[in-house]
């Protein structure tokens, strides 16, 4: 008769429903999932890992809450954790996500001990995340059925919040979305950096560098001038395609308005990531546009550094740009290059206001 019974917390379930339903923020919506079905279930530690649309794992979020004991008090500490490098994850845990892919439903892997659950998140029939809980027994009927219906919300309201953040015409993140989120990113950068600078940290990664480029079409308006517009919208679609096959699945690419794009990636070093905007440069430069022929690109690049302000980082990525373009185009600059020669001159104390 138990399992028959709907969870004494499932009112507060629906509240918790509505309340996310409210965010506008996608990764606020996707911390709101982890802290409704974790009290729910009766866990502590929650976690969400987002696929790519080949089922790699590029991403995830660990939600934990702690209960503490200061004499007769007792208080709940709550954590989150975002992650972007996922390769050091237990083959165990591989191997549970390699079976809820395969057989497309809920399972469940005694690890550790732990006994691990795991839910396939799916987005117009395709996977594109997990969410996995540890506890002692298996779920029952009923919370079974409350799970997949709070996973039936969180899909279908992520995917309105992730339209409102795409390009209609390029399908890529807009420029809205590069705005509302790159305070976040900086904080995740820097927390980054300071898990990489700690040597005793097993979970430190080996990536700990990123950078931004703002990469534009050459010649853009004459595209339009002679072909119209729709030649022009074509061309758009094809540079976002090829940009996004020249940068990794985890790599973020951003439509920042009419014909310039803003990419934020992770390479090793100041080569790596000279590398992957060269490629980038090179894979559109070798592509024969129907009707149009050769179309280039111009790009600009920096350090993602956590200790400069993001928009001013942007500008320097954008000065760097225009050197490109006054330098003749299709060529892709570093900007502390420029400054070391010269042809840019080191920020002052203030900075350029660009949102």
């Amino acid at each position: 008769m138990d399992d028959k019974r709907a969870p004494s917390g499932f009112p507060n379930v629906l509240r918790k429903l509505g309340a996310m339903t409210a965010i506008r923020d996608t990764h606020l919506v996707e911390q709101s999932l982890l802290r409704t079905l974790g009290p729910l279930l009766g866990v502590l530690d929650t976690s969400f890992y987002r696929a790519d649309e080949k089922g790699n794992l590029i991403s995830a979020l660990h939600h934990s809450l702690k209960v503490v004991l200061k004499g007769e008090a007792r208080s709940t500490v709550e954590n989150v954790e975002e992650i972007t490098n996922v390769r050091d994850i237990p083959e165990t845990l591989m191997s549970l996500f390699d079976s809820v892919r395969v057989l497309g439903k809920s399972c469940s892997s005694k690890i550790e001990g732990d006994l691990h659950i795991c839910y396939p998140i799916r987005s117009q029939g395709e996977l594109v995340a997990f969410f996995i809980f540890r506890r002692e027994k298996e779920v029952t009927p009923v919370e079974d059925a409350i799970i997949h219906g709070v996973l039936e919300v969180f899909t279908n309201y992520f995917a309105l919040l992730d339209t409102s953040q795409r390009d209609q015409l390029t399908g890529l993140l807009n420029r809205y979305s590069l705005e509302s989120n790159l305070d976040r990113l900086w904080n995740l950068i820097s927390a980054r950096r300071h898990l990489a600078a700690d040597g005793n940290n097993k979970r430190s990664p080996s990536t700990e560098t990123y950078w931004l480029g703002v990469l534009d079409i050459d010649h853009f308006k004459k595209v339009n001038d002679t072909y119209g517009h729709i030649i022009g919208d074509e061309v758009l679609i094809l540079t976002s395609n090829l940009l996004k096959a020249s940068l990794r699945q985890s790599d973020l690419l951003y439509r920042y308005g009419g014909e310039e794009f803003v990419a934020v990636i992770a390479a090793n070093d100041l080569e790596s990531a000279t590398r992957v905007f060269e490629r980038a440069r090179s894979k559109i430069e070798q592509f024969q546009v129907p009707q149009v022929g050769r179309v280039t690109i111009s790009g600009g690049f920096c350090s993602a550094d956590p200790t400069v302000l993001p928009k001013e980082v942007l500008n320097r990525a954008d000065s760097a740009l225009y050197a490109a373009k006054d330098a003749g185009r299709n060529r892709v600059y570093f900007y502390d290059t420029l400054i070391i020669e010269g042809i840019l001159k080191a920020p002052g104390s203030g900075s350029i206001e660009l949102f």
